[in-house]
């Protein structure tokens, strides 16, 4: 499935290089899934369903769903980077893989307006196909031995952000270089100036 890059408000992200990774995102710098409405933006953006998309179907359960998701993942992906996985890893790769089970969305091809072929849902999604897809990117993220290789954690001061480094030499050390790079950069400025001072 590929990854939205649609631009929607609330101030989400999608540049993790993975939907199971800019899902953890939404934890950062505050919940960002506290109404059905951000949650929904997030879905569209994620590229997990065509925009234009209806989602009035979706109520309050979904958070619970995408939020307990959420953590699991998190769980998995820390301890794929950790040398010995905390005890709870077990139990989170039981549920991904349960979550996975459920076959995503089923996409179509429709002719838009202008005769161009769209993708389109086959009908309304529902929150275990959405939570499937998502789960199954998780699965495949951690089982390649090649995107695992690449995941990494930012290393801006206090971010949380993983993100799968795709850059040449794997050399990418910030979840975004305009948001914790910048900041380190400032950083680094500061600290030559007040050298220079003292």
């Amino acid at each position: 499935m590929a990854l939205g890059t649609v631009s929607v408000p609330h101030e989400l992200r999608f540049d993790a290089g993975r939907i199971c990774l800019d899902l953890l995102a939404t934890t950062h710098p505050e919940e960002r899934f506290d109404s059905v409405e951000v949650l929904c933006a997030w879905i569209v953006g994620a590229g997990l369903v065509p925009p234009g998309t209806s989602l009035a179907h979706a109520d309050p359960g979904w958070l619970v769903g995408f939020r307990e998701l959420r953590a699991r993942v998190g769980q998995l992906v820390r301890g794929a980077l950790a040398a010995v996985p905390r005890p709870s890893y077990d139990l989170a790769l039981v549920r991904v893989n349960e979550l996975a089970r459920t076959a995503p969305p089923a996409p179509r091809a429709v002719r838009g307006e202008d005769g161009v072929l769209v993708r389109e849902l086959d009908g309304p999604p529902e929150c275990a196909a959405l939570l499937g897809a998502i789960a199954r990117d998780a699965v495949e993220l951690l089982t390649d031995p090649v995107a695992r290789a690449g995941l990494r954690q930012c290393e801006g001061d206090n971010c949380p952000i993983f993100y799968v480094d795709s850059s040449r030499g794997r050399r990418r050390r910030w979840c975004s270089s305009e948001v914790c790079g910048n900041r380190e950069r400032v950083a680094r400025h500061r600290r030559r100036v007040a050298l220079t001072r003292a």
